[in-house]
């Protein structure tokens, strides 16, 4: 026909118009994944993807990355960490110490512009010391200002701080000259004085409001995770979401006890939170009810524990939810914010949120609807409890398509088999000793096994998220736990004819031999309480008891005469020991006495200190979130001892990865305290670099002046490793 152009031929003017259309979309796109130099927010972004769209360091140069520069907080201590995700902002980078003192520094050669102490804005009591307590700080929240002068907030003990970005001083509209106080406002029903309220990871920026969630304890008295805004002008509380809800609200149908409400604890969102800024949508992931273990006192599916939930981040109001685990008996909090992806499904794109969790499952949810992306299917999970009371879920969800990353059974062909045949027998009888089964198996007063375990999975680090292939990273723990309990009879309050050193006994096995074991010598991320007389005095002791220390939280319910006697029994005080001991009771609701109580946490180990279970005991993994596929699984980190014999382990792990246009993933986290990267399309590691400390933090990745930096905080102290001071920065060399 004439005029008809031939098949497959394209003129001029149509093909300059397809090529432009492609780089506008690949503008677009590019724009979208937050092409910059600077890491502004925790996470790398609002959305929480840990991806850098740098790509100056990639898979063929990353062997030549060397120190760029170091920072030293130099107040580290022998207990001391660091989990900072720092900021970088124009050039400047903003990071926490071990002592929790914010600090800014320039972040192209880490010289210091200023400090800020804590201590100098919290009042102090008689004896000098403070009185705020060192809880685990994961980072820190940036407001954008005009001229570079930004706000800064962070938590420290119950303490939001707001310090101006260029002076290092605190804020003085916002709160009371600087600071608010967590607790005050949290929930006007209940007196919350002697409970933690702290945040572990920052807030969220949306417009002029800070949204935050909290960290708290778990014990059968805990305050509750409401979720909260705040005026980042002033600190006005703008909204406030109940996470355990009221009569009337979203949610409360879930609880057996209509009265529970006013009691129950917990559902907090520790992990962080995440916004679509577009959609003016704010996500949170919870954590259980409390107590941890044992919920004959909370009955039913608890809503809004173990939950994703959507809220409007302008007023607060519910828009949906996903529960992840109902009636949650094993610690398995939800550990880290929601990632938002968009992914394909049926040659459509859908804007999803992905949630993984401690015992290994990946959730994938409409961002509008909450809807699953893939099916979930409510399977049937053991209910045979031994403990009065308790209610187990009949069923639980389990995922579809997107596979478990990590184990989710244990029998007894996984127990280690690179022990001598000696501790092999020993490892078999203590194994057969336990309650085990599937997952799901209940705690029980013999001792259950359980795997994942409460460490995860996944933990507080979360997985980064590659925009450009749909791959999700994510680092893995493979540790079986033990969870025990007891009669709360066998854990009774202490008797006024008891002196100090039996009453300190009783009150240590009440309060404290849950984590860190009846013979005191700890277990995982548990430290021992032994020798402590020759790190605290008694009053530096009874602080720590008081204020708590990063996953340990402040004990106020313990009065004065409660902690003379633990610290005679800790410290070995032996002027104190034998005077009678005088009981000062605090009055608390009948609703928290429960028949049973945590007899103790630990993990499942041989009698050398190594995991019970069979390597791997740490993963990273390379999951293609558009087929629903496993990519790659690749050990993570390495145990000397079998590192010699050739075989890689992998190690318990904290911390996150980052992934970058540059096809390295890059993650530190592991117990042999080293950094590594990883090609991101194979898992083969390209780069490894010994660090001070163990970098048990998530790493942030800028550009200043045209050159690319990948830092990591070396706080270390944790998994029994020294502690550390620094900040480390890697590039590559200069020309």
């Amino acid at each position: 026909m004439i005029g008809k152009r031939p098949r497959g031929i394209i003129n001029a003017r149509t093909l300059v118009i397809a090529i432009l259309g492609i780089l506008f979309i690949s503008f677009v796109s590019y724009q979208d994944l937050g092409n910059n130099d600077d890491w502004p927010v925790y996470g790398g972004g609002k959305e929480r993807l840990q991806y850098s769209a740098l790509d100056q360091i990639n898979h063929a140069n990353v062997k030549d990355l060397e120190v760029a520069w170091i920072y030293n907080t130099k107040d580290s201590d022998k207990s001391s960490q660091i989990q900072a995700n720092p900021l970088i902002v124009d050039g400047v980078l903003y990071g926490v110490t071990a002592q929790l003192k914010l600090f800014a520094a320039d972040a192209s050669n880490g010289n210091e512009k200023w400090v800020f102490n804590p201590a100098d804005s919290i009042l102090v009591d008689n004896s000098g010391r403070n009185n705020y307590g060192i809880n685990a700080c994961r980072g820190l929240a940036l407001y954008k200002k005009d001229k570079g002068e930004h706000l800064l907030f962070y938590t420290v003990g119950p303490s939001l701080f707001c310090i101006n970005s260029k002076t290092g001083k605190p804020v003085k509209t916002f709160g009371r000259n600087g600071r608010i106080i967590l607790e005050e406002g949290l929930d006007p029903t209940r007196n919350l004085k002697h409970l933690r309220v702290t945040s572990t990871t920052p807030g969220i920026i949306f417009k002029d409001l800070l949204i935050v969630g909290t960290s708290l304890s778990e014990e059968e008295e805990a305050a509750p995770g409401h979720i909260r805004a705040f005026d980042v002008h002033t600190g006005a509380m703008k909204w406030l979401f109940r996470t355990i809800p009221a009569p009337g609200e979203a949610g409360f149908d879930s609880w057996e006890d209509p009265k529970a409400y006013k009691f129950v604890g917990g559902a907090n969102a520790w992990g962080g939170l995440t916004l679509d800024e577009k959609r003016g949508m704010v996500f949170a992931s919870t954590g259980t009810t409390n107590p941890d273990f044992y919920g004959g006192k909370r009955k039913g599916d608890n809503l809004f524990g173990n939950s994703v939930l959507a809220l409007d981040a302008a007023t607060g109001k519910y828009r949906w939810h996903f529960q992840t685990i109902h009636h949650d008996l094993w610690d398995w909090d939800l550990p880290t914010s929601p990632v938002l992806v968009t992914v394909r499904k049926d040659r459509k794109k859908v804007d999803a949120v992905v949630q993984v969790t401690k015992h290994g499952f990946i959730f994938m949810l409409d961002r509008e609807t909450g809807k699953p992306v893939y099916p979930v299917n409510e399977k049937p999970v053991p209910t045979d409890s031994d403990l009065t009371g308790e209610q187990p879920s009949p069923t639980q969800p389990f995922p579809t398509v997107i596979p478990a990353f990590a184990r989710q059974s244990f029998t007894g062909a996984d127990l280690n088999p690179l022990v001598p045949d000696s501790s092999k027998a020993d490892l078999k009888q203590r194994f057969l000793s336990y309650k085990r089964g599937p997952m799901f198996t209940t705690p029980s007063k013999q001792g259950t096994l359980v795997l994942p375990g409460l460490t995860g999975g996944a933990e507080w680090g979360g997985p980064s998220f590659d925009p450009q292939s749909g791959i999700l990273y994510i680092n893995s723990t493979e540790m079986p736990w033990i969870i025990t309990m007891v009669d709360a009879k066998d854990k009774a309050v202490p008797a006024s004819n008891q002196t100090n050193l039996e009453a300190g006994k009783t009150l240590f096995t009440r309060n404290c031999a849950g984590c860190h074991g009846a013979d005191r010598k700890g277990s995982g991320a548990f430290p021992p309480l032994l020798d402590l007389e020759k790190r605290y005095d008694e009053a530096g002791f009874k602080e720590l008891v008081s204020s708590g220390r990063r996953m340990m939280p402040g004990f106020k319910n313990l009065s004065g005469a409660d902690k003379t006697a633990i610290a005679s029994y800790l410290l070995n005080i032996t002027s104190k020991q034998g005077k009678k001991f005088v009981q000062e009771a605090r009055v608390r609701d009948p609703f928290y006495n429960t028949p049973y109580r945590l007899g103790g946490i630990k993990q499942f180990l041989t009698k050398e200190g190594h995991p019970g279970i069979a390597p791997p005991w740490g993963t990273l993994n390379a999951i293609d979130l558009n087929k629903g596929k496993i990519l790659w699984k690749k050990p993570l980190g390495d145990v000397p001892e079998f590192k010699a014999k050739g075989i890689t382990t992998g190690t318990e792990n904290y911390g996150g990865s980052v992934v970058t246009a540059g096809g390295l993933v890059f993650i530190a986290a592991t117990k042999d305290e080293k950094f590594r990267a990883f090609d991101k399309k194979t898992g083969k590691i390209l780069f490894e670099a010994q660090l001070p400390a163990g970098g048990y933090a998530t790493p942030s990745v800028y550009s200043v002046n045209g050159k690319q930096y990948i830092v990591i905080a070396c706080g270390g102290g944790k998994l029994q490793t020294k502690s550390g001071d620094s900040y480390v920065a890697f590039s590559l060399p200069s020309k």
